[in-house]
């Protein structure tokens, strides 16, 4: 297997973006799948390794994207795109790899559940490679409105939320505190209907998220910090991750 390529599986391969070729092809899938007014793409697409999801039965076409900044421990979070929105000196102790990932997007047209685990099989492939620790980055819900979410935040107020040394403060100046405001208890079946795909696969690995949402108007999303230390997925998890990378 080509040394850019993470893993091929069936249809699709995940690869390393090679060229600067390759970043565009992500941003211009980014654009469509984010529905920006213009190209979606910042200052952190130079500082990061972009991993794409091709489909051989369709020419190649790429259907998945994701980025990931890697650092080498906590006293470099201040660097990473979440710490525009979050406050996260807790997690300057935190003493191991970390890769924050971010910009994870699916083609609008593709619905295949296979393109998600091969995207997390290739994650999995990376994250064993680099003897990364924490996974990291920012989960968004379409829209800016919560009322729709109610229940999911419900749910990661109950099940989810960060450990106290690690949880993330406000920083942003439009948050939704729903840790402190939500009293209901969670509709189980509505939370998981309602929580993003991404965001649902790191809970089911162990995942914890911030306290607050972050209401995002430039991206039209509401988005949490998440966080997935490595060493603490369940091994069963693990195994079917692993599985799903040879």
């Amino acid at each position: 297997m080509a040394g850019n390529v993470l893993l091929s599986k069936g249809r699709y391969r995940a690869r390393l973006a090679q060229t600067q070729k390759d970043i565009r092809a992500a941003q211009a899938l980014r654009t469509l799948a984010f529905r920006t007014e213009s190209t979606d793409r910042d200052q952190y697409d130079d500082l990061c390794t972009h991993v794409l999801v091709e489909d051989s039965k369709a020419g190649g076409q790429l259907v998945c994207c994701f980025r990931m900044l890697t650092m080498q421990g906590g006293s470099e979070i201040g660097n990473s795109y979440s710490a525009q929105f979050y406050d996260l000196s807790a997690l300057a102790g935190f003493d191991g790899q970390m890769v924050e990932m971010g910009r994870f997007c699916i083609h609008p047209d593709w619905t295949d559940p296979d393109i998600l685990r091969v995207a997390w099989g290739a994650m999995t492939t990376y994250v064993d490679r680099n003897q990364v620790e924490l996974l990291f980055g920012c989960s968004s819900f379409a829209g800016t409105e919560t009322e729709q979410y109610l229940d999911a935040f419900a749910m990661l107020k109950h099940r989810h939320l960060a450990p106290k040394r690690w949880l993330p403060r406000v920083k942003a100046p439009d948050v939704f505190r729903f840790a402190a405001r939500l009293r209901r208890r969670p509709d189980a079946k509505k939370a998981m209907l309602r929580m993003p795909p991404l965001l649902r696969t790191y809970l089911m690995m162990g995942g914890w998220v911030s306290d607050h949402a972050v209401v995002d108007r430039h991206m039209n999303t509401l988005h949490v910090f998440t966080g997935l230390e490595i060493g603490a997925i369940p091994p069963a998890r693990k195994r079917l991750l692993r599985a799903v990378a040879r």
